[in-house]
């Protein structure tokens, strides 16, 4: 298993290098702003925001009296952000600097939490989704787009960390994601593959709620 630390300086380096060169790529692999079933007033939180984008549909759904946080660990790409926010006059939106691992919010402050195929670029699942459990709001809703390992995914693949910033080598099997979703303490979980991302996963939609 790769160390936290070299982890996120190769996810860091590839996102700064893009937010650099203003292609306002991500590892995108779904849309999970068409799945949250936003509403109007509530506070989203999108882990591994990058250029901002779910961020500003997030904010149109949940209008003026909601909010729209977007959190990274990139300061290239927070920059990006919120130029992509100011200059679409979006102003329900906030964008932070951290960890999913370490995410500054208070407990139960946020009634959705969207991911746009960021978790599997971390090192340690459990405490990212420990932490996404811990801000959500009792009843809140995880709905996020993320990349899902084939059971028999190969070792070499999960060894190369080419493959891990390109969203592949750190992804969960179905059967791992669901397990870790529920030692987080969340119910109601639904994994839907959506289409195939690499010969050895795909994309998936997870959805889940807290108690």
């Amino acid at each position: 298993m790769a160390e936290l630390s070299d982890v996120r300086e190769m996810v860091r380096e590839r996102y700064a290098a893009a937010a650099r060169d203003d292609t306002g790529c991500s590892c995108g692999c779904g849309v999970p702003t068409a799945v949250a079933d936003l509403h109007e007033g509530e506070v989203v939180l999108d882990l591994g925001s990058g250029a901002g984008a779910d961020v500003l549909v997030s904010a149109r759904y949940v209008g003026p009296t909601g909010r729209a946080i977007g959190l990274d660990m990139t300061d290239e790409m927070l920059a990006l952000a919120r130029a992509n926010a100011a200059a679409a006059g979006v102003e329900n939106v906030e964008f932070l600097k951290g960890y999913l691992e370490d995410i500054p919010l208070e407990d139960n402050s946020v009634d959705v939490v969207i991911s746009n195929c960021v978790i599997n670029l971390t090192a340690d699942k459990r405490i990212v989704l420990d932490e996404a459990t811990r801000v959500l709001k009792p009843g809140g809703r995880f709905a996020v787009s993320d990349v899902i390992a084939d059971p028999d995914m190969g070792e070499a693949t999960r060894t190369d960390m080419q493959a891990w910033t390109g969203c592949v080598a750190g992804a969960l099997t179905e059967d791992d994601f669901r397990a870790t979703l529920t030692a987080a303490g969340l119910i109601d979980i639904q994994i839907r593959p959506t289409h195939r991302v690499h010969p050895e996963a795909a994309s998936a939609i997870v959805r889940a709620v807290k108690p």
